[in-house]
């Protein structure tokens, strides 16, 4: 057994009734920095996209799932807005997903099905795989923020995201990896969710008696969210974990959040590319116009007269 095969998938958020610990990161090492680790919480971000697309119980665990997994990538970046992108497109009924998430600790996301609902899958769990589908590609592309962004695209494995996700990681990046992954969502929406990435860095690959001993405690475990809904901290995570391993946590602990840069500025510049005579089919025929934005729901509308600024503004820069 080997140590990427070790994969546990397992807001208005309840205000009056709960208090949930802030959505935050924090990255530790271990073993002499031969071991890297970063852990989150993203259960209120998780539960923000979950209202905002009105998810089902099923898209809301993948996007969870994924919008985890794009921050504990983006954790490794260096340089001041970098970002990730991931986007899975599956045979599954749920059509495929996208991810934007930042070093900043932001993310947004969005799927393309928000409503199908599928029965449990075998083990009683939500069957994000089945919604996701077996086959497909899942997409990553990084971006530093100058020059060409790198891209990699590999199949999926099993659509259950953190499958696909660590196999990105040990065939693109060729590090030997461990993702957790988990979203616990029910009548009162999203309760617990977050991940761990451990990844072993060269100098350690090659000690088999430590990478058997991580295959083995992550071996045990049921999944992240059972550890969070009892209570536990990312700090008590990683100490029973890596506790004896020379566990180092550093103080720095990010804050995460669910954040999109659309604005009706941004809107106002996509109608213009339309050109004159489509906004003015739209002044004539809707008076106005109406744009959702995909990443999180937000729904900006233009007036005929802000339609007609923008034919006016054409005009002239045609001049």
């Amino acid at each position: 057994m080997i140590l990427y095969s070790l994969i546990k998938i397992r807001k208005n958020i309840s205000r009056n009734v709960r208090v949930f610990m802030a959505d935050q990161l924090i990255r530790a090492t271990a073993a002499d920095g031969g071991i890297r680790a970063v852990s989150l919480i993203s259960t209120r971000l998780t539960e923000e996209a979950r209202q905002r697309h009105q998810l089902s119980y099923v898209a809301t665990a993948a996007l969870g799932r994924t919008m985890s997994a794009g921050l504990l990538l983006a954790s490794s970046m260096k340089r001041e807005g970098s970002r990730v992108n991931i986007r899975i497109k599956g045979n599954g009924p749920l059509g495929g997903l996208l991810v934007d998430a930042g070093l900043d600790g932001t993310v947004r996301g969005y799927v393309a099905n928000p409503s199908i609902e599928l029965p449990p899958n075998p083990v009683g769990k939500l069957d994000v795989g089945g919604a996701v589908g077996s086959e497909g590609f899942l997409y990553v592309v990084r971006d530093i923020g100058y020059g060409y962004p790198y891209s990699s695209t590999v199949e999926l494995v099993s659509g259950e995201i953190g499958d696909d996700v660590t196999h990105y990681l040990v065939t693109s990046e060729q590090t030997p990896s461990a993702l957790l992954l988990g979203v616990f969502v029910g009548a009162q929406g999203v309760t617990a969710a977050g991940g761990l990435l451990l990844q072993v860095m060269p100098k350690a690959a090659r000690d088999e008696k430590l990478v058997a001993t991580l295959e083995s405690r992550l071996g045990k475990l049921s999944g992240f969210t059972p550890l969070l809904r009892a209570g536990k901290t990312l700090p008590d995570i990683l100490e029973e974990l890596l506790g004896d391993l020379g566990l180092v946590i550093f103080p720095e602990v990010q804050m995460l959040r669910f954040d999109c840069r659309c604005s009706f500025s941004r809107v106002l510049g996509a109608l213009k590319l339309l050109g004159e005579a489509e906004l003015q089919d739209m002044i004539e025929k809707d008076d106005g116009a109406e744009a959702t934005c995909e990443f999180c729901g937000e729904v900006y509308q233009a007036n005929s007269d802000q339609l007609a600024q923008l034919i006016e503004d054409l005009r002239t820069e045609s001049v």
